[in-house]
């Protein structure tokens, strides 16, 4: 028996066996031949074609992701699609193909240099490295006329799968019944392939390095995704290890080791994610993202189907609390039917609690009943509703008027209902300065550390040109999470945080020390959060986040948390 260390990805363990997943195999490039002997013509038309194929295929795995895994993270899709409508780089291959080069060979080599650009970058950014693969490949496997399927989607019961690295379509395709966990060679936690693999709730260990090659195919490997190790050849000690984790849920309410309690609630983006959230533990549901029932459809969903939804997660949670965020669309959420705005900016534009305050009142509106008669239900009194991207003070005071004319509305006709828990997210910089304005008005405040740091740090997310500004460690996004935190404190409203760094349990410490009240994650992580709470001690994390908030920047911020550098 020996260890292989990496990355830990996903915080559980898998025993399986490996099997190696070679896709460069099948993308082999034939000779060039002389330019002059090049159809130029005939390649432009072939690689056009290839684009509009490699375009219908991003689609429809995007349409897959999102209702495998949701929403937000099937939205890596879409940037795909924007990498293959680059006008750079599809100029720069089409001014090749006119040299005299097939299109394959024009693909593979642009797509070359800019993986190499990325790759020489830092973080977030030489992790989107692996999006241009996912693009180049899917063009080349339609040039090259080879099966566009990939065999991962049909793999045996018990398969740990090794790779170099993998793409972001590869991870989707995934079984997460049949898969063990997941190894790979290079690669890092906030790959998009990785949190992919969060989402399926596969164990998963990345950036083992060169010694994982040195594994065949066959051979019994148990991955731990919590403490970073690839075991080979496992002993029964080792395998007890990996079944005790696999029956880690951590059902019972948690509090910190001097007696703090702390809600560990999930992010739930479908209604298939609600099961597994009750499964792994969560305490409630933290944010219940509703646009999933906007998706895929050709009209809004009525007032009746949305009740059902809310219901069916408030059922499965009788205990518990449940978050419902009003629809929440614009910027990078389009729905087609909704006939939203072209804007130049719409990060910065007409989204969230604007648009259902002014264009799409009457969606509000049915949104809202649905959500005061869910209150009524037997569960109902978990039901909370959460406003999304407020930055004012009149937005809220708009809002709660909505609440309250709906409620009379509906006792007028005669229909039972409840006026829930009322709460904002805290997105903008807007909302962190009005944070104590907002807690005097509202049950509680949600931070939203997503795009909180996205308008703190003036750096669009989705950008992979600001990636290394996108990092809620900096210093000014840990500062406004601490004044939201303590703007509340002393008053009735609690203050959580839903987003991508409530699941991380390196941070929970510093996230308890803030003054989080509670914290909502992808439900995989849900257990180790928890565990995480039981062994912090309040006064030594609120002298940790003080440490935090003496720090200028973000690398200082990861040192006092001991965290490695980026």
């Amino acid at each position: 028996m020996r260890t292989l260390t990496g990355v830990g990805s996903t915080p559980l363990s898998g025993v399986g066996t490996a099997h190696w997943h070679r896709p460069e195999a099948s993308l082999t490039l034939p000779d060039r031949p002389d330019p002059s002997a090049v159809d130029v013509d005939a390649e432009l038309a072939r690689f056009e074609n290839a684009r509009d194929a490699a375009r219908e295929a991003i689609r429809s795995a995007r349409d897959r992701a999102a209702e495998r895994v949701g929403e937000e993270e099937a939205a890596v899709f879409e940037a795909h699609e924007q990498f293959l409508d680059d006008p750079e780089l599809v100029e720069d291959i089409e001014a090749a193909i006119e040299s005299g080069t097939p299109a394959e060979h024009a693909v593979s080599d642009r797509f070359a240099a800019a993986i190499e650009q990325f790759e020489a970058l830092d973080g977030k950014m030489a992790e989107r490295a692996d999006d241009l693969r996912d693009v180049r490949d899917r063009l080349l496997r339609i040039l090259l006329n080879t099966d566009a399927a990939t065999d991962l989607g049909d793999l045996p019961a018990g398969t740990v799968v090794l790779a170099e690295r993998l793409t972001p379509s590869d991870t989707a395709e995934l079984d997460p019944d049949g898969v063990a966990g997941i190894a790979t060679v290079a690669g890092g936690r906030t790959a998009h392939a990785a949190i992919i693999a969060r989402s399926l709730s596969i164990p998963a260990v990345v950036g083992v390095g060169e010694s994982l090659r040195e594994i065949e195919d066959g051979t019994e490997l148990l991955v731990d995704g919590t403490d970073g190790r690839v075991v080979v050849d496992p002993d029964a000690a080792a395998r007890e290890g990996a079944d005790a984790d696999a029956a880690a849920a951590v059902p019972e309410r948690v509090s910190t080791a001097d007696g703090r309690p702390i809600e560990v609630a999930a992010n739930v983006g479908s209604e298939a994610e609600i099961a597994p959230a009750a499964e792994r533990g969560a305490d409630g549901i933290g944010l219940f993202r509703t646009e999933f029932l906007f998706y895929d459809r050709e009209t809004p969903p009525t007032e009746a189907e949305q009740y059902e939804a809310v219901t069916a997660a408030l059922s499965a949670f009788p205990d518990g609390r449940v978050v419902v965020r009003t629809l929440d669309v614009g910027g990078d959420k389009q729905v087609p039917y909704l006939d939203l705005p072209d804007e130049s900016n719409p990060f910065l534009g007409r989204r969230g609690i604007r648009l259902s305050l002014d264009e799409h009142r009457d969606l509000f509106e049915t949104q809202l009943r649905a959500l005061l008669r869910a209150a009524a239900h037997e569960h109902g009194e978990g039901i909370a509703v959460m406003f999304p991207l407020v930055s004012r003070i009149e937005e809220v005071e708009a809002a709660v008027s909505a609440v309250e004319s709906v409620a009379a509305d509906l006792a007028a006709e005669g229909i039972d209902h409840a006026v829930p828990e009322l709460g904002a997210m805290v997105e903008t910089p807007a909302a962190v300065f009005l944070a104590d304005r907002l807690a005097e008005r509202l049950d509680f405040l949600s931070i939203g550390t997503n795009d909180l740091t996205q308008y703190v740090m003036a750096a669009d997310r989705e950008n992979d040109g600001v990636a290394a500004y996108h990092d809620p460690l900096h210093p000014a996004v840990v500062r406004a999470i601490d004044r939201t935190a303590s703007a509340a404190a002393g008053t009735d409203a609690w203050v959580g945080m839903c987003g991508e760094m409530a699941g991380d349990p390196a941070l929970t410490e510093l996230l308890v020390g803030l003054g989080l009240d509670e914290l909502s994650m992808s439900a995989v992580t849900v257990p180790a959060v928890k565990q995480r709470i039981r062994e912090i001690d309040s006064d030594a994390a609120r002298a940790l986040a003080d440490e935090a908030l003496a720090c200028e920047t973000r690398a200082e911020v990861r040192d006092a948390l001991g965290l490695d550098g980026e």
